[in-house]
């Protein structure tokens, strides 16, 4: 494995995963709650440094639009809303398309569920050759045990697990500018 490089917001996108009106209650509050904060803050983070994002819904019909709380930002960002039915968000052509249009090199991933649509999408990802960044506090299954055992794997298939302060703080550089500022009140 090559090493690691600091992750730079021009080489790296934001892809957010089905966080959705009728998921969210069969997950635990705590782990909710948990999941926002990281995705507002990487969604604001975004937003401040140019990274670009893109968001998927898993069969909306049935699960519904994206969480009220977190619509607001994703629009900020003129992000697209990705409909999808396949667990893996890599087998949707929108999701493969923004990627081929960007070229990234790192993709940071959040979202639910951490062991089956994070996970595949994470997996496929690696495979693909990008490097794959998931905050463990960026990510939500309906049990504890099922997070865990998708954060263990998409290691395992090349993600790197992390925080997401840590990609924040990667992508400010340094302690200086107006980004800076407001992104470390966010985190306080």
């Amino acid at each position: 494995m090559p090493p690691m490089q600091r992750l730079d917001p021009k080489t790296t996108a934001l892809l957010v995963i089905d966080i959705q009106e009728r998921l969210v209650p069969a997950m635990e509050p705590a782990a909710v709650a948990r999941l926002v904060k990281a995705t507002d803050l990487l969604l604001e983070a975004a937003r401040l440094l140019g990274v670009a994002t893109l968001a998927t819904e898993q069969y909306p019909k049935g699960l519904g639009a994206t969480i009220d709380s977190l619509m607001g930002p994703l629009e900020q960002l003129r992000c697209e809303r990705v409909s999808k039915t396949c667990f893996s968000a890599m087998e949707t052509p929108e999701v493969g398309r923004f990627l081929a249009k960007l070229s990234p090199r790192a993709v940071i991933v959040v979202g639910m569920e951490t062991h089956v649509c994070v996970f595949q999408t994470v997996r496929e990802l690696a495979a693909r050759g990008y490097e794959v960044h998931v905050p463990h506090d960026g990510v939500a299954s309906r049990r504890d045990e099922d997070r865990r055992v998708g954060l263990e794997l998409m290691q395992r298939a090349g993600g790197i697990v992390t925080t997401s302060e840590t990609v924040v703080f990667d992508w400010l550089q340094r302690a200086e500018g107006d980004a800076f500022k407001a992104l470390s009140k966010r985190m306080r």
